[in-house]
């Protein structure tokens, strides 16, 4: 079964700001503080007609359970980046970030015609890392105490994909994903 990216409402916002501000996802994102009503607000205004971003609730047999982004579209360069998390912890281990990273690159790479993708994360979240590089990421660089969280500097892993990189494993990995249903 596949997921769906099902665009970000305004009706969506008091659910992805209770997941947001879970420890168990906060702890991965670059911001500390628990996130108030009037702040998710704000910031929906912002995005919400920001070319260089898209937000889309992830929803899996009828379950919201989580919000993927693409930020940084530079059209011009053919590139950008993505984040994503599952809200729904629950379902953390099912394969479901697997199928949400495949969706993305497929938009990215199919939809999109984008050559590059990108992303960044915490060098303490190895599981994260490890599942970017067996979709074909590549290390690119290392931003050495990057983000001040919680009093305390972390290091920060750039990682990126090319088109061509994905176009030569896409086959591979959905065989590999979508034979665990």
């Amino acid at each position: 079964m596949d997921v769906k990216l099902i665009p970000l409402e305004e009706t969506d916002l008091e659910m992805v700001r209770q997941w947001r501000n879970l420890p168990e996802v906060s702890e991965y994102m670059y911001t500390d503080a628990n996130i108030t009503e009037e702040e998710q607000k704000k910031w929906y205004t912002r995005v919400k007609n920001d070319p260089t971003q898209t937000y889309w609730i992830i929803e899996y047999n009828e379950t919201k359970l989580g919000l993927v982004s693409i930020y940084n579209i530079k059209q011009n360069f053919k590139h950008c980046s993505w984040a994503f998390y599952l809200g729904n912890t629950e379902v953390r281990g099912a394969g479901i970030g697997s199928k949400v990273e495949y969706t993305i690159l497929n938009h990215v790479f199919e939809v999109m015609n984008f050559h590059k993708l990108m992303c960044e994360v915490f060098t303490f979240n190895e599981k994260v890392i490890q599942m970017h590089k067996k979709f074909g990421f590549k290390e690119e660089g290392l931003y050495r105490e990057h983000i001040l969280k919680n009093g305390i500097y972390h290091d920060v892993a750039a990682l990126a994909l090319l088109k061509n990189e994905w176009n030569s494993v896409k086959d591979q990995i959905k065989e590999s994903i979508y034979n665990r249903d």
